[in-house]
């Protein structure tokens, strides 16, 4: 699943071709919204909440999507949606057409009503509502949960997918199923999050190390049985979390001693 970054980066490539734009394609392919036609509104913003992207349009209207597991958006020169099976969801104006590949989630909401899907969320590491003391409280409230599955749940704090939560427990020495309550510096943590997804929200692909080169930009994350880059320990992988089997998780025995 897409981190915070990269939804952030997806709004912010849609605000920049469809926003203060009239709507001259508007192709929703999901049967309840099939009669759907937003042509001849504007575009007024697209942002992202948390791992939700937000396009809000005229007559107080907002399309939201959710990338979830494998969904995309491409942006290309104005023209007609082409014929693509994958394609759920088409926008677009005289000079760009914004087409969502695979998306999980495709809804229009009444914008005064988007609660509905973004209410339940945490602070949002990249958004203006950021508060790194309501996030820290907010993971205190089930102390006995395992770091790990804690930073993922969206309700405590909004953008933290399997990279950077596998990347942040090493970074802070946490094993990952270590209780909140055990884990230490919680507003370290919370912090380090955010410096992480504000270092990398320009830009594709996640950089926790400093080190651009290929293959060598994670810690942890995707490295299960090669050495650790610190100590040389062998990097372990699990599944974690109620949601298993899209829960992955890699941590070093040795950096990250367990509970």
């Amino acid at each position: 699943m897409p981190e915070g970054d990269t939804v952030w980066l997806a709004a912010a490539r849609l605000h920049e071709a469809l926003a203060g734009r009239v709507l001259t394609v508007s192709d929703f392919r999901v049967p309840r919204l099939a009669t759907a036609d937003l042509r001849g509104r504007t575009v007024h913003e697209a942002a992202a909440r948390g791992k939700h992207l937000l396009i809000r349009v005229d007559g107080g209207l907002t399309v939201h999507t959710h990338l979830m597991m494998d969904g995309a958006w491409r942006i290309r020169p104005a023209g007609h949606p082409p014929r693509d099976h994958r394609i759920r969801l088409a926008l677009g104006n005289e000079r760009w057409l914004a087409l969502g590949y695979s998306l999980g989630v495709v809804e229009l909401l009444r914008t005064d009503e988007e609660d509905r899907a973004v209410g339940r969320l945490g602070p949002d590491l990249l958004g203006a509502d950021w508060d790194p003391e309501e996030a820290v409280r907010r993971l205190c409230e089930w102390p006995e949960r395992a770091v790990g599955e804690a930073v993922m749940d969206q309700s405590r704090l909004a953008g933290i997918g399997n990279v950077y939560k596998s990347e942040l427990c090493f970074l802070r020495g946490v094993h990952p199923w270590r209780p909140v309550g055990d884990a230490g510096d919680l507003r370290a943590l919370v912090d380090l999050a955010q410096r992480l997804l504000e270092a990398n929200k320009r830009r594709h692909g996640h950089i926790t190390t400093g080190d651009l080169r290929p293959g060598r930009e994670h810690w942890v994350y995707g490295r299960a049985g090669r050495p650790c880059r610190r100590c040389g320990t062998r990097i372990e992988r699990a599944d974690q979390g109620p949601e298993a089997r899209e829960r992955v998780t890699f941590w070093c025995p040795r950096c990250q001693p367990a509970p």
